[in-house]
């Protein structure tokens, strides 16, 4: 079991790095537009590559898992992505985190740990 947790705090890493790269992507070019010029800058933000590279390294983890784990056990567990993302809102976008999602993000880990057991 200790194997399993090691693996998905890997895939959820890679999983809540991506997004948070997206997401300061989607800061720095301001308001979207569905335009050539807006996609090109997109798609030519370095931020936007390291987000591919995050979401495919979690999918690789996400397929070893699948192969090795009972999927009952694992898919659950993939909810640590969202405390790896809240806790990226926090700390590296600044947002402010009110208390009734602490509470919840407690919930998360303690729904994890009763799903290992």
């Amino acid at each position: 079991m200790c194997k399993l947790i090691e693996l998905v705090l890997l895939q959820t890493l890679f999983l809540a790095g991506g997004q948070v790269l997206l997401k300061l992507v989607m800061i720095r070019l301001g308001k979207f537009e569905w335009t050539i010029a807006y996609l090109k800058a997109v798609f030519t933000d370095w931020r936007f590559s390291a987000c591919g590279v995050c979401f495919s390294l979690a999918l690789a983890f996400w397929l070893y898992i699948l192969k090795k784990f009972p999927f009952s056990q694992a898919y659950p567990l993939t909810s640590l992505s969202f405390v790896f993302g809240m806790l990226a809102s926090w700390l590296i976008l600044g947002e402010a985190v009110p208390l009734s999602r602490w509470i919840g993000l407690i919930m998360i880990v303690g729904g994890c740990f009763l799903i290992m057991k």
